[in-house]
């Protein structure tokens, strides 16, 4: 079964999208100012293609949710330009966008059933009652909901709330589908089944989807690309791979995933690079854009990139190293976790296979890990 997210409805209106694939989204130097210390978002640029997954991440309060409720209409832009395909949406109200909505709440109505609550925004539209049902049958299909059409919300599970608010707002064709923290309030187990409900479903419906979450590793499980909010603004759009594997700054590493920092201060990165008596070879690859501006840098390095010997003699050729005491051993089912103290105050990560119990707290070692593997960022 196929269901055409961005096919225009009859009874839409001249606002619904044209396309198949959902619209293109593009926000251009879009700033919100509550008149605190700061603007809420600060002047952030950034388009969403056609059909595809793009996640809003950051921690609480830097911005994403506000750039969504910009997005949906829910809030008022204090300057900028959003588009929606080559409509400027900016002061649309929310009702006219066409766009679905789903929240971590599921904003169920609780006196109508699965299939009253997934009728409302159709019944709201005016379509007639014989395109109701079959629409509310095919999206009841496509979230596995099928049998439960005439139950209500409080019968069901978190989990089937949540796919009956999702059926609510793909039911109508919208423009894009935004989701805001849909999965929140859910347990982990039920969280990880929920986001390849998500996926398959992205992945079936084809719409442009908006995803707003805090959760990295949901995140990177989820997303054709992220967009990474620091206070406001943008820190980096990218792959789930690209911000991992070539993050551009020190937040953008810290944030998504573990790493091992080594700060720089502003030394030339042209040639080898210097740390408390270390000197490490540097892959000019591996320079991030943003370290040649002359601010302070810092060098990076993966857990799973850094290797563990008890003699230097055993590092490599080529690789860079550095000595390290293990002060804690973390068993993470797949692998070991080695936390080390490295020099006066860098905390160091390295992983292990399981299966390997050589080391024990206190071992002095020498950590290693090849220039090829290391990322110098903007701190």
């Amino acid at each position: 079964m196929t269901i055409l997210i961005g096919k225009t409805p009859a009874t839409a209106g001249p606002e619904a999208a044209a396309g198949g694939a959902g619209a293109q989204i593009r926000l251009e130097r879009v700033t919100k100012d509550f008149g605190l210390a700061s603007p809420a978002v600060d002047g952030v640029s950034l388009t969403i293609e056609p059909g595809e997954f793009m996640t809003l991440l950051g921690p609480s309060g830097s911005g994403k949710t506000t750039t969504l409720n910009l997005i949906a209409g829910f809030e008022s832009l204090t300057s900028g330009t959003i588009r929606l395909d080559a409509q400027d949406v900016s002061t649309l109200p929310a009702h006219r966008r066409n766009l679905g909505i789903v929240f971590q709440n599921y904003a169920l109505f609780p006196h109508l059933t699965v299939a009253g609550n997934i009728a409302y925004p159709l019944r709201e539209r005016k379509v007639p009652r014989a395109e109701i049902e079959r629409r509310v049958a095919e999206v009841l299909e496509l979230v596995q909901l099928k049998g439960r059409d005439q139950h209500y919300p409080a019968q069901l599970s978190g989990g089937q709330q949540q796919r009956v608010a999702l059926a609510r707002a793909i039911v109508f064709h919208p423009r894009a589908l935004l989701l805001d923290e849909p999965l929140g309030a859910l347990d982990r187990n039920l969280r990880a089944a929920l986001q390849l409900e998500i996926r398959r479903i992205h992945r079936e419906v084809g719409t442009t989807l908006v995803f707003v979450t805090h959760d990295q590793e949901e995140a990177m499980n989820l997303s054709d690309r992220i967009a990474l909010f620091h206070d406001g603004r943008i820190e980096q759009v990218g792959s789930p791979e690209t911000l991992y594997g070539a993050p551009e700054t020190l937040f953008t590493a810290r944030f998504l995933g573990d790493s091992t920092v080594f700060p720089l201060g502003g030394q030339p990165l042209t040639g080898p690079v210097t740390w408390e008596g270390e000197r490490w070879a540097v892959d000019a690859a591996t320079v991030a854009a943003r370290a040649h501006e002359g601010g302070p840098t810092a060098l990076v390095v993966r857990p799973e990139a850094v290797g563990v010997v008890r003699d230097r003699a055993q590092v490599p050729a080529g690789a860079n190293a550095v000595r390290a005491r293990v002060r804690d051993i973390e068993y993470m089912g797949a692998h070991r976790m080695l936390q080390l103290a490295v020099g006066e105050d860098v905390a160091g990560r390295a992983q292990i296979p399981a299966a390997d119990r050589s080391y024990t707290l206190g071992d002095d070692v020498v950590a290693w890990w090849r220039p090829d593997a290391q990322r110098i960022v903007a701190a």
